[in-house]
């Protein structure tokens, strides 16, 4: 017997099949093979069709059962994960009104920050958690006030996990997690918030149904069974944002606990059991996947958007073709730490939440023509993903984490020796790497909604750790000059 997830990426989407008994991947696959269009119409924008999420998703689909050959009856509930704080709109025939405005689009940041001073600071944040800022509920109002003629048609609006899940069952849902996400949840009253609605002017009939994270969300509908060549009936039993997702696939479900990614934006997203916020909203909290009114597990999010960007834009555009991302590792460790003075900002990729939503670009900073080599570029790139996430997570142990261990998939930038032995450095915190993603851990997360599994700690029991990465003390000092030359540039 096994479960299938599903994860809707900015950069490709990833299907996996997990089996039951074992928890172990019997095959898994992404497309497109080269990263998903992402269209800026205007500097600063970010939008990507809902359509093509659905048609990698079939290929990915295809690829897996191909690979696995399983019967499909076999396949006992469905699990999805999605880039987080996009908007999709949705007429009353189920069609989509417009391309979805994505997680890195900062278009909206100014109808936000309007909102924030206007209902006021403190409510805000300690209600909502975050300001409005440049998420979903922002995105709205700026399709409100620049698109009426589409605002007008909008029949009920989603994240990108609720799309594929209407396009499963025919059903349209949200769940709590998705709207605290999209600045849309009063942490407070534990219902969608009123303010927000009445501050943008927004009709209630918008919002679609609420269903659980973890529960049967729908089933799966006869046509779209036989598009995907699976079962009619399996249930929908999960659904969760990527960095909410991507820390339950960890098993990071309790206070204290620590989750990080490193694609296309880099996260490092921690478990609160209290309400606590950042007075200046540079870093997010939103409802975790098991937080209830009763039981507050609440989810600190870092963000930064350009992190893996700027890594596969380096290969792209600098490095020689045939060099790939381990080649660039390991030129990358040929220089020393520091980089021999060179300095990297790697915020290119839209505004930063973590510094107040300005849009600081990336930029290169103590080059010279003598003596720095293409090593020292490659390695100054790396450092500076690294410090960025060091600045962050200073913020998140001000408002209280206690960042000692750092669970991650061996993915993306935790490949590179160098990244993660630096970041274990300058965090000071140990790094330990698993064999799981982002498809997997929806699967078996699935497992837990469909009552498979008798709980999370069971699904994530076979949960395997494959590497330890200790600070590195002896070199602390060179770190810490490294890291305070990048922050004396921000």
């Amino acid at each position: 017997m096994y479960v299938l997830g599903y994860d809707i990426g900015s950069s490709s989407v990833k299907a996996a099949l997990v089996e039951i008994e074992t928890g172990k991947t019997i095959a898994s696959d992404f497309y497109p093979k080269k990263e998903m269009t992402m269209y800026a119409v205007q500097p600063g924008w970010a939008e990507q069709d809902p359509g093509m999420w659905w048609a990698n998703l079939k290929l990915a689909n295809a690829s897996i059962l191909r690979q696995s050959q399983v019967d499909p009856q076999d396949i006992k509930a469905i699990g999805i994960s999605w880039q987080m704080h996009g908007l999709v709109m949705v007429d009353k025939n189920r069609e989509v009104l417009r391309p979805s405005i994505i997680w890195c689009d900062s278009r909206a940041v100014s109808f936000g920050e309007r909102a924030f001073h206007a209902i006021g600071e403190e409510k805000v944040l300690s209600r909502l958690l975050n300001s409005p800022g440049n998420f979903t509920a922002a995105k709205l109002a700026w399709v409100k006030e620049n698109e009426p003629g589409i605002y007008d048609r909008i029949d009920k609006i989603m994240l990108p996990g609720d799309y594929i899940a209407m396009k499963l069952t025919d059903e349209i849902s949200v769940t709590m997690e998705g709207l605290s996400e999209g600045i849309f949840w009063d942490f407070k009253e534990n219902r969608i918030s009123q303010e927000i609605m009445d501050y943008f002017g927004f009709k209630k009939e918008l919002i679609p149904e609420i269903t659980p994270v973890f529960g049967i969300q729908g089933e799966l509908s006869g046509s779209t069974a036989r598009e995907l060549g699976l079962y009619p009936g399996t249930p929908v039993s999960y659904r969760a944002g990527d960095q909410p997702n991507n820390a339950a696939s960890l098993n990071v479900f309790n206070p204290g606990e620590i989750a990080s990614t490193a694609g296309t934006s880099g996260v490092v997203y921690g478990v609160l059991d209290e309400v606590k916020y950042d007075p200046l909203s540079r870093v997010n909290i939103f409802a975790h996947v098991n937080h209830k009114p009763e039981l507050t597990r609440l989810g600190v999010l870092l963000c930064i958007n350009g992190t893996g960007i700027l890594n596969s834009w380096i290969k792209k555009n600098i490095v020689p073709e045939e060099l790939s991302y381990n080649g660039m590792n390991a030129l990358a460790a040929h220089s020393p730490i520091g980089a021999r003075g060179i300095s990297v900002i790697p915020f290119g990729n839209g505004a930063e939440r973590v510094l107040q939503n300005r849009n600081r670009d990336s930029s290169f900073h103590g080059i010279n023509f003598n003596i720095h080599s293409l090593s020292d570029l490659l390695r100054g790139v790396q450092e500076g993903i690294v410090f960025s996430f060091q600045y962050g997570m200073e913020i998140m142990e001000e408002i209280g984490m206690d960042i000692r261990v750092i669970r991650a998939g061996n993915a993306n930038m935790f490949l590179s020796p160098l990244f993660r032995e630096t970041l274990a450095s300058i965090s000071g915190a140990v790094i330990e790497l698993f064999d799981t993603d982002g498809a997997a851990g929806a699967a078996k997360a699935a497992g837990v909604g469909a009552g498979i599994y008798a709980s999370p700690a069971e699904a994530f029991s076979s949960l395997k750790k494959i590497m330890t990465v200790e600070p590195d003390n002896r070199n602390k000092a060179q770190y810490q000059e490294a890291y305070q030359r990048w922050k004396s540039l921000i």
